[in-house]
């Protein structure tokens, strides 16, 4: 078996190593560090998240660091404040028998007066983000003119941010004769390029197989409907007792606000995003490390700092945008040996996304059902069983057992039980006792995405100014359902077709007949032609009831008036400011 001693590694970093616990280096470890420590290279290395990459390059980087001379030697790129946070702790771990060796956080949202004086005062090792890194050349704060080493650390993620341009500004700052080092996960043509334009002759270390997940990561999916995301998310926590996860949203405003309901219902969790200040975050990131919180709802860019190995579970509330980033987020769990479940909350129309996933990850996916409201209590009623088994007595309660068993005299044994079990089952027998099932109408996996969907035709397009997003702000104002329930939206000249489960049909119907829009009178219909060839209906089902007053509706660039629901001077779709219409009438929504 391979030791860190087989390495190459030097004696004091070989104490810091021990001193952490560490014994047998990972995969990607045994395969860069001797590669980088036998010579100057530039190097490519693919490795998912959680397989060691930080002591892959950052062993060779101490050791190829001189610690005498005070100026800027290595330069470590990171996408984020914690992710650059994490990577410092990490080397001066590592670096804790080296002496007189500095390493220099440089980051946002923290003082950039006090970082440059840390360099002033001589930091060999520069762990950065790109955006402070430049700001700090352009300031002329940072000297990474004579650096011998740059380590780009998550490159994929760097891009994804946008920091291209930022990456190629500072890089152009650097000595054209330096050894660069880029870790990724994946690898797009953006990291691809930067590797062509930036790199000379790299040599590439691959562990595993390019783009793949982890192996010990089992990967399911649950499909609902847009509106029940949040009962579904709660059904998995409540079904999943002992779930010690990181719920990943798109938007800074959905993970806040997600985390504020669970919260509301008595979760333990917390949110972890980039409008929090740095106190904010490392206090929710210490809070979880210690799991003082069972639940971690993060966008993708803040969650790149978090380096728990016990996650349990990963559940994708929303999918990303990018499908690689689905790597990124898996990768959360599954680690340092353990196995892990990453769970995806889909609606029909994303189903298809999945077997782009499949095909990135070369693992399959699992179709599960969410389970019923009972089926949660007979698992929280025998989880709560097991913890009382395995419960340690603890002598202390033995001074207070008297006054104890005078309150409690007169209950047998199985009364006892039975009152015991009833303060925690009965919690969510009170809650899901009465609930519905949100598992859709089942399909097969080909068909699923079409069946129990229903199409529409609607009388408005192109020729109205509308654009397939208007059209679906539109009638999301108007039915007051989720931006998930309404797909497929195509938009023709003067008429438009879009989707939605077969069970929200009547509520389309008798919601968006009666509109008013740019002083016509919009109809909807359902389509003759379900997989939406672009044929107008013959003959369909019309429901004429209610909907909006004839002078309400969504005034093409306007707002609403000051009793409907969007301010007088609100933005509508279009973006202009401009007074609205009159109140709406029966259904009158806009909320």
């Amino acid at each position: 078996m391979t030791s860190f001693k087989d390495l190459g590694l030097s004696e004091p970093l070989l104490q810091g190593v021990e001193a952490l616990g560490f014994e047998t280096p990972t995969d990607v470890q045994q395969a860069t560090i001797p590669l980088l420590l036998e010579g100057e290279t530039d190097l490519v290395a693919l490795a998912q998240t959680g397989t060691g990459k930080t002591a892959a390059f950052g062993l060779p980087l101490l050791e190829k660091t001189d610690p005498a001379s005070r100026k800027s030697q290595a330069l470590i790129l990171a996408p984020t404040r914690e992710l650059c946070l994490q990577i410092t702790a990490e080397l001066q771990s590592y670096a804790k028998f080296i002496k007189g060796l500095s390493i220099v956080s440089v980051y946002g949202g923290a003082s950039i007066q006090t970082q440059a004086k840390a360099l002033k005062s001589g930091g060999q090792i520069i762990v950065a983000t790109p955006g402070r890194m430049k700001d700090m050349i352009s300031r002329r704060m940072a000297d990474i003119s004579a650096i011998e080493y740059c380590v780009l650390d998550e490159a994929d993620e760097m891009l994804n941010m946008g920091f291209y341009e930022d990456l190629v500004d500072i890089l152009s700052h650097t000595p054209a004769d330096k050894s660069t080092w880029l870790f990724s996960a994946t690898m797009p043509d953006p990291v691809a390029r930067i590797a062509k334009d930036f790199m000379d002759k790299p040599k590439e270390v691959t562990v595993g197989t390019r783009n793949k997940g982890v192996a010990s990561v089992h990967h399911e999916y649950y499909m609902v409907t847009g509106r029940d995301r949040y009962p579904a998310l709660r059904r998995l926590a409540d079904a999943n007792p002992g779930l010690f996860s990181v719920i990943f949203c798109r938007t800074k405003r959905d993970t806040q606000k997600v985390a504020e309901k669970l919260i509301e219902d008595g979760y333990n969790a917390g949110a972890l995003h980039g409008d929090l200040s740095q106190q904010q975050r490392d206090l929710v990131m210490n809070a979880f490390r210690k799991r003082q919180l069972q639940l971690l709802v993060a966008t993708d860019v803040a969650a790149r700092g978090i380096d728990v190995d016990d996650v349990t579970h990963v559940i994708h509330y929303q999918l990303p945008d990018e499908t690689e980033t689905y790597t990124h987020r898996s990768g959360r769990t599954g680690r340092a040996g353990k196995s892990g479940v990453s769970m995806v909350i889909l609606t029909r129309s994303e189903q298809r996304r999945i077997r782009a996933i499949e095909k990135i990850i070369g693992r399959p996916f699992e179709q599960k059902k969410l389970p019923g409201g009972m089926e949660i209590c007979e698992i929280q009623l025998y989880h709560l069983a097991n913890k009382i088994r395995s419960t340690e007595i603890n002598p202390s309660i033995d001074a207070y057992l008297p006054a104890i068993e005078d309150v409690l005299e007169g209950l047998d044994r199985d009364a006892l039980i039975r009152k015991m079990v009833s303060v925690e089952f009965s919690r969510f027998y009170d809650f899901y006792s009465s609930t519905r099932d949100l598992n859709p109408a089942a399909a097969s996996a080909e068909e699923s995405a079409d069946k129990g969907s229903t199409r529409f035709f609607i009388n408005v397009g192109e020729m109205d100014g509308l654009d397939w997003m208007q059209l679906k702000d539109l009638l999301k104002a108007a039915t007051g359902l989720g931006k998930d329930d309404i797909y497929k939206v195509e938009t023709k000249d003067s008429f438009s077709f879009f989707n939605t489960d077969a069970s929200l049909a009547p509520l389309v119907m008798e919601s968006v007949n009666g509109v008013q829009f740019e002083g016509r009178e919009v109809r909807v219909e359902i389509s003759s032609d379900p997989q939406g060839s672009g044929q107008r209906p013959k003959g369909g089902k019309k429901y004429n009831k209610g909907g909006f007053g004839k002078k309400g509706g969504y005034p093409k660039k306007g707002g609403f008036s000051k009793k409907g629901g969007y301010p007088k001077k609100g933005k509508g779709p279009g973006g202009k400011k401009k007074k609205g219409g009159k109140k709406s009438g029966k259904r009158a929504g806009f909320y």
